[in-house]
């Protein structure tokens, strides 16, 4: 961090890692300007950066607040490339990077990064319950919600920082090497940000860049189409499988979860049946990361047969009248959905729709028939939702403008039995500032639901 002193570094976004990252590169000598759009009375942070001594711009990019003299651009993941003060710092080939790499510069502790399209709260979630579970010392950040500087920062060799990264934070990324680099599954996703699915996945493929045979990667053998990528790479390569066995890493044989270390030995850790994690493949990609990072098989086992989910994950949330609702707002896309669509046994009851992103949801069709009784759909996709239903044969088709309507809806659709299935298939923004925002309005709709008919 010595190579900072001095140096003159513009952050821009005053969200967490903005905040955080000023500070420490304040402590480690830089001289920090931090620049938000956002006016001063929404940019909480800015009086304790400015009492530290840190330069706060808020409301405006300034025409001069990139110029040659300026060593490195640390960004909020979120904002684009396109953005004017990124683009002049590309122009002037000055470094731009994320918090996550200077997390990585400083961090002591060795890190498990875990990354993918879906399904990577619930595997960090699950790797941190496990390595407790365990004895292992082990601090959870990123995407998750903890800033990885901070963490890495205080956490020590003998330690883990496990982080959920997203392909946002990885873009922005340079030398970052993590010890154990997990990839999930890659489907089409934030094109609006990366602009192609190539340019997504070479942000998803950053977490294995400088990866050396000392390393590991942990990826999944179930997207063919990705093989030749991961054949790239320098790490050792560990695979997680629903259905193929591997050599080495964990697949299903006879309804067991099976561990295979590549050497010849394969050890059964858990049935498939007695874990209570929504999607398997989350399942057996946490017990893959665990194993290698020294977790116990008992470990492994006792928290995949007593998880209780993460919020707006395939959350429970109540049964009404014999009628179970779920919570799956972080479904943003069509391959989460088809995910949640698939976890559910009983008829269901669905709730979808949200921002337009120009997809056309016909991949859904086949998960829809069979499955779904009933669907109830809002926000700016809802006619295209309804229309693949009606594709898929379904008769009780309702367009709703309301989280709220489609809750009373939904229970006016169920019978005793059946699963009330909010899974936008969608992100949120056209109506909501996030999908936990969306996905705390549901479940408030079903606790009013309930208490209305106590």
């Amino acid at each position: 961090m010595n190579d900072y002193r001095d140096q003159h570094v513009v952050v821009l976004g005053m969200a967490k890692s903005g905040v955080a990252v000023a500070k420490l590169l304040h402590r480690f000598g830089a001289h920090v300007v931090v620049n938000d759009q956002k006016p001063r009375e929404e940019a909480s942070g800015a009086d304790e950066l400015e009492a530290l001594g840190i330069t706060v711009i808020c409301g405006y990019h300034p025409d001069d607040l990139i110029h040659p003299g300026v060593s490195l651009v640390v960004k909020n993941p979120g904002i684009p490339y396109e953005a004017a003060p990124v683009a002049k710092a590309m122009g002037l080939g000055i470094p731009i990077i994320t918090e996550v790499e200077l997390a990585y510069q400083i961090a002591k502790a060795p890190i498990i990064g875990i990354t993918g399209s879906n399904g990577k709260t619930t595997t960090t979630t699950l790797v941190g319950l496990i390595m407790k579970e365990a004895g292992l010392e082990a601090m959870i950040g990123g995407n998750i919600g903890t800033v990885l500087c901070g963490l890495a920062e205080t956490a020590t060799a003998d330690q883990w920082l496990v982080a959920e990264l997203s392909s946002f934070q990885l873009a922005g990324t340079a030398s970052f090497r993590p010890r154990i680099g997990v990839l999930m599954n890659l489907y089409p996703a934030h094109l609006d940000y990366h602009h192609s699915i190539d340019a997504y996945l070479e942000a998803k493929m950053n977490m294995f860049a400088n990866q050396t045979a000392d390393d590991i990667a942990i990826l999944p053998l179930d997207q063919p189409e990705l093989l030749p990528r991961f054949a790239e790479l320098a790490a050792r390569k560990f695979y997680f499988s629903k259905h193929q066995q591997v050599e080495q890493g964990t697949y299903i044989h006879n309804g067991m979860i099976v561990y295979a270390d590549g050497k010849g030995n394969r050890e059964e850790i858990v049935a498939v049946g007695e874990i209570t994690v929504p999607h398997v493949d989350n399942a057996l990609a946490a017990a893959l990361i665990t194993i290698l990072a020294g977790a116990d098989k008992q470990s492994v086992a006792r928290v995949l047969t007593t998880f209780s989910g993460v919020e707006h994950r395939m959350e429970y949330v109540a049964s009404i009248d014999g009628v179970k609702y779920f919570n799956d707002s972080k479904a943003t896309n069509p391959e989460a959905a088809s995910r949640a669509l698939q976890a559910c046994k009983e008829p269901i009851v669905w709730i979808c729709g949200g921002l337009d992103r120009g997809v056309d949801f016909k991949e859904l069709i086949p998960f829809i028939q069979g499955r779904v009784k009933a669907v109830v759909a809002l926000g700016q996709t809802a006619e295209i939702l309804l229309k693949r239903a009606e594709e898929a044969g379904i008769k009780e088709r309702i367009h709703v403008d309301t989280v709220e309507k489609a809750v009373l809806t939904a229970s006016q659709l169920a019978n005793s039995g059946d699963v009330v299935l909010l899974s936008p298939a969608c992100a949120s923004w056209d109506m909501f500032p996030s999908f936990e925002a969306r996905g705390s309005m549901f479940k408030d709709g079903v606790h009013r639901l309930k208490t209305s008919l106590a």
